[in-house]
């Protein structure tokens, strides 16, 4: 069931993050977040943008979100998007669940643009936005540094 976030949810996210962060490229933090660092970050998102998570048996299986892409005030009507799976529970089209209702909110909310930002190459997270109508508009070479390693990233943008 995909429902609106709440504080209760914190620590279920914040173990789904924390296994990207350790584990992947997926996000360039390169330290496991602490659950304060977490929670301000999950409550200043959702006082903002929707936010949603995938629940199934009380427990979390995904979550999405808008969040500023840009902190200029001609950006305010273009979100960024996020979403993560829990690890061991892709296939089941929770990402795109979420997406579908996620891009729901946004155009509700009458956001303009919506930006997928991905780490290269991941080409699961291509399909998935690209299943949604989202064209990549850019590709920036060896732009982050994690796992001793330089890391592309794209944009992929869905005009609402």
């Amino acid at each position: 069931m995909i429902r609106p976030f709440e504080i209760k949810d914190t620590q279920q996210l914040l173990e789904i993050y924390n296994h990207y962060v350790l584990n992947s490229v997926a996000t360039f933090d390169d330290v496991a977040v602490t659950f304060e660092t977490f929670l301000e970050k999950v409550t200043t998102i959702n006082n903002h943008y929707p936010f949603l998570v995938f629940e199934e048996n009380d427990e979390l299986l995904g979550y999405a979100y808008g969040s500023k892409f840009r902190p200029k005030p001609a950006y305010n009507n273009t979100v960024e998007s996020t979403i993560y799976v829990k690890h061991g529970q892709h296939g089941k089209q929770i990402g795109s669940l979420l997406y579908e209702e996620l891009l729901k909110l946004l155009k509700k909310e009458n956001y303009h643009v919506v930006l997928g930002v991905l780490t290269l190459p991941n080409e699961v997270s291509v399909k998935l936005h690209e299943k949604f109508g989202f064209k990549q508009v850019a590709h920036l070479k060896e732009v982050g540094f994690k796992f001793n390693k330089w890391l592309d990233v794209g944009f992929w943008q869905l005009n609402l």
